[in-house]
């Protein structure tokens, strides 16, 4: 199986690149179609809408762009799908329209599409696993906080669900996401402690861990690997160059703005990233000889591309041999 992946693709200011990744999207899954590995689904890893997640505001940042996309489009909320304007005309509730795109009862056209032919989704709830023949994909919900914040409803949820997933491995990956960062050395954001004791805390109970995990909220690439001391290894994969109007830089080395001097960053590397392009993820699935390989890539778009030249790119493959130790890339 093959699906996209791609974060933080509104944009309330203009981005020329908003509508530019989703072309390219669409582009790259009906080729893909054309030779028979058509893509599963895009997954969206949050921030679909800003800045305040309003109804008003899908048509442009969401229904349009997308419109061509060839396959479902299934999504976790970013901290902006779930804020609230204050000033807005029509009072709401956070996620109203999050809930109303991506958790419906059944497909239907939105009142609220702008003429869009794209269904809406059935998702069960904000935060849900999606389970295929291949993987099982667990979609965290990390709230409106900067840092992401996790009630422990959904935790003991997230554990039930681990130990779900690690009863199928290696049958099945386990692939994890959550819109807010756990590990980023840009100088934005920041890595969010939060997220992280979620995440250990929740893979020490449930005594599994995930195959990779997935996040947005970071306007770049970045790719990580921490080592457990059983000698395993996961990649946590950043990728919010989705469109929104601005990029986010990583940090040089010695600005006092990011730090590594905390015992959680001990066991984690930062393998490769991308700060000056805007991209998307390709990820593919195959079983093998009665093994799973995960193989990722990251392309992007040339800056130069709105003056007709070239088109996405690929930035980086790396791959991940399921219920193995290590992981590797080319």
């Amino acid at each position: 199986m093959s699906f996209h992946m791609v974060g933080d693709t509104g944009s309330a200011r203009h981005s020329d690149f908003q509508a530019l990744i989703a072309s390219a999207l669409s582009q790259q899954a009906a080729a893909d179609m054309t030779v028979g590995e058509k893509p599963a689904f895009l997954f969206h890893l949050g921030d679909i809408v800003y800045n305040h997640g309003e109804a008003s505001e899908y048509p442009k940042q969401f229904f349009v762009p997308y419109e061509d996309y060839p396959a479902a489009i299934v999504a976790i909320a970013g901290n902006h799908d779930a804020d609230v304007n204050p000033d807005a005309e029509f009072p709401y509730q956070s996620l109203d329209a999050f809930m109303d795109v991506f958790c419906d009862t059944y497909p239907r056209r939105m009142m609220f599409g702008g003429g869009s032919k794209r269904l809406s989704m059935i998702q069960p709830n904000v935060y849900w696993t999606l389970i295929t023949p291949l993987a099982h994909f667990i979609g965290l919900y990390a709230n409106v906080t900067k840092y992401g914040t996790i009630a422990d409803d959904q935790l003991e949820w997230f554990v039930k669900e681990l130990r779900y997933a690690g009863a199928e491995r290696p049958n099945k990956a386990i692939i994890v996401c959550v819109h807010q960062a756990p590990y980023t050395a840009d100088t934005n954001h920041g890595s969010s402690l939060a997220m992280i004791d979620f995440l250990e805390n929740a893979f020490k109970v449930a005594g599994v861990k995930p195959d990779i995990v997935f996040s947005g909220h970071v306007h770049n690439y970045q790719r990580f690997t921490k080592a457990y001391e059983d000698g395993t290894e996961v990649p946590y994969v950043v990728a919010g160059a989705g469109g929104y109007a601005d990029l986010h830089r990583i940090a040089c080395v010695g600005d006092s703005r990011v730090t590594d001097e905390h015992p959680v960053f001990d066991d984690v590397r930062l393998d490769n990233f991308c700060d000056d392009r805007f991209g998307f993820i390709k990820i593919g699935i195959e079983r093998k000889d009665g093994k799973l390989l995960i193989t990722g890539e990251y392309y992007t778009i040339p800056r130069n591309i709105m003056h007709g030249a070239g088109e996405a790119m690929l930035f980086e493959r790396f791959f991940v041999p399921v219920g193995y130790p290590s992981y590797s890339l080319h």
